[in-house]
């Protein structure tokens, strides 16, 4: 049943958007790009046939969608659920100390550089 839906929505979703885009807008729709008018496709009750197609297709789209969403909500499970795709293990992540660049010190000429200690961890660099 749920395959059988599925396939409804589609179709129902293509026929939505070839309804859509045949009506007549601004620019004329693809009716008119292909026979350049309108009323030749659907006769010269077009925008008439073409609102309630909009109409039923559109009704028919909330209603497939509401159902399905309800099917899949009953059913509970997700693909990860049902096993049937895999789910890799992740790497624990470890946490490390944020490092602090130490900023060179100079000295005036003649002596000798000696290394930078270490800044202790509980201090907060101020800037």
């Amino acid at each position: 049943m749920y395959i059988a839906l599925l396939v409804i929505h589609v179709v129902v979703c293509l026929v939505l958007i070839a309804v859509i885009l045949l009506q007549a807008g601004r620019g004329g729709g693809l009716t008119e790009a292909f026979s350049g008018d309108a009323q030749s496709v659907l006769g010269t009750q077009a925008p008439v046939v073409l609102k309630k197609a909009t109409t039923i297709s559109a009704i028919a789209f909330l209603v497939t969608s509401l159902l399905l969403g309800a099917i899949t909500a009953r059913r509970g499970r997700s693909l990860f659920t049902q096993g049937r795709i895999p789910v890799l293990p992740t790497a624990p992540v470890t946490e490390s100390a944020p490092v602090v660049p130490v900023a060179p010190v100079e000295k005036p000429a003649g002596e000798a550089v000696q290394p930078a200690a270490a800044a202790p961890e509980a201090e907060a660099v101020t800037s």
